[in-house]
């Protein structure tokens, strides 16, 4: 349930942030995945820094932390 939640508050912060943001959405078994060490199904990073899920999950929260970077 956390991953589909994820995707979309993700989606929702795309359509406020716009073109400040780029979304993009792997599966942990993508090539792009590999780089990284997964230890939950869901794991959410901006500019390739791991966002922890209390303030992933939140919308107000990755709002708030998205018009911080």
């Amino acid at each position: 349930m956390s991953c589909r939640k994820a995707i979309d508050i993700a989606k929702a912060m795309k359509e406020k942030f716009g073109d400040k943001i780029i979304l993009s959405i792997f599966k942990n078994d993508s090539e792009e995945a590999k780089a990284y060490t997964l230890l939950s199904s869901t794991s959410v990073f901006v500019n390739n820094k791991f966002v922890p899920l209390n303030i992933a999950l939140a919308k107000e929260a990755m709002s708030n932390y998205l018009a911080k970077i």
